[in-house]
C-alpha cells in the first residue's frame, strides 16, 4: 500500500486562529487519507512576524492558510508567498472584499475582533455555570467572586432571576433566607456593594405558593402558603434587610424578571460594578 508523505500547513492569524483551525479541520475530513501537522502563528500583526513565517515555510514548501483583515498585511503575505513560492488559501479576504461590494464601503479591518465576540460567549458560559453552582445557597464557595448575590425568602423568583442575569454575563449567587437560621458568615464577608434583596407582597406571594403546590399535586401543604406564615416570613426578611441598610432591596410584586434585571443593571451602573460582559440596561 501506497504511504502517502505527511504535509505541512501553517495557520496564520491576526487573532486567535481559531477560525482558520475549525474550517480547516472541516475540510481535512474530505481528505482523510492524507497526513498533516499543523502550526498555528497567532496574534500575528507585523510585516516582520510574516517575513519571518514566509521564510520557515519556504524550505519545506508548506501550506500557509491565514486570516487577516488588514488588507495591507494581506498583500504583503501574498507578496512573500509568490517570492518565496509558497502556496497559500486567504480564507478571509475573499469574504470580506466580497461583503465590502455588497455592503457598499469597506470593512473595519480591526484584528481581534471575531475574538472579542467569542470571548464575550465564553464568559456568558462561565456566568452561567457559576450562577447554577450558586443556586439556593448550593455553594457558598468563591462567593466573593459574585457580581451580584441575591437574598430573598422563598418563591421571590430568587433563581429565574439569577439565571436571567447570567445569560448576559453575571455571575450570580443567590441564597435563602429561612427563619430559624443565621445568614452564611461568608455573605457579610464580600463587597456589601454586590449584595441586593427581593421582597414581595405577602397576597401575591401566598397565591404563588398555593399555585407551586397545586402542580406539584399537594393539597395540603402545612403553612408554606398559609398567610399568616408567609406574613411572619416576610417581616422577618424586612428585618434582616432593615439592619443591613447597604444592601438594595427590589419588590418584585407583579414585575417581569427583565424589569427586576433592568433596575438591578441600573444600580451595578451607578455603582460602577460590572462584569466582563455587561447586560445593557435599554
Amino acid at each position: 500500500m501506497h504511504k502517502h508523505k505527511e504535509h505541512r500547513i501553517v495557520i496564520i492569524s491576526d487573532g486567535t486562529g481559531e477560525t482558520a483551525a475549525q474550517m480547516i479541520q472541516a475540510a481535512m475530513v474530505q481528505f482523510s487519507d492524507r497526513q498533516a501537522v499543523f502550526t498555528r502563528y497567532k496574534n500575528v500583526r507585523s510585516e516582520a512576524q510574516m517575513q519571518a513565517i514566509c521564510e520557515d515555510a519556504a524550505v519545506e514548501k508548506d501550506l500557509i492558510i491565514y486570516t487577516i483583515v488588514s488588507p495591507q498585511l494581506r498583500a504583503f503575505l501574498a507578496n512573500q508567498a509568490r517570492e518565496h513560492a509558497i502556496p497559500t488559501i486567504d480564507l478571509l479576504g475573499p469574504l470580506l472584499v466580497g461583503l465590502a461590494s455588497y455592503f457598499g464601503y469597506q470593512p473595519k479591518s480591526v484584528a481581534g475582533l471575531l475574538h472579542d465576540v467569542n470571548e464575550r460567549y465564553f464568559e456568558r458560559i462561565e456566568a452561567m455555570e457559576y450562577t447554577i453552582q450558586h443556586d439556593d445557597g448550593r455553594d457558598l464557595t468563591g462567593l466573593e467572586k459574585a457580581d451580584v448575590v441575591i437574598l430573598g425568602i422563598s418563591r421571590t423568583s430568587k433563581t429565574p432571576l439569577s439565571m436571567y442575569l447570567s445569560h448576559h454575563g453575571w455571575k450570580v449567587a443567590n441564597i435563602p433566607l429561612i427563619m430559624g437560621f443565621d445568614i452564611p458568615k461568608e455573605v457579610h464577608a464580600i463587597d456589601q456593594r454586590r449584595v441586593i434583596g427581593l421582597t414581595i407582597d405577602p397576597e401575591n406571594l401566598a397565591t404563588i405558593r398555593r399555585a407551586r403546590l397545586e402542580r406539584l399535586g399537594h393539597d395540603q401543604g402545612g403553612d408554606y402558603a398559609d398567610p399568616e406564615k408567609v406574613n411572619q416570613e416576610i417581616e422577618y426578611a424586612n428585618e434582616i434587610f432593615s439592619k443591613n441598610r447597604r444592601w438594595p432591596v427590589f419588590n418584585v410584586t407583579g414585575k417581569a424578571l427583565e424589569e427586576t434585571s433592568a433596575e438591578i443593571v441600573r444600580l451595578m451602573e451607578s455603582r460602577r460594578l460590572m462584569p466582563g460582559y455587561a447586560l445593557k440596561s435599554t
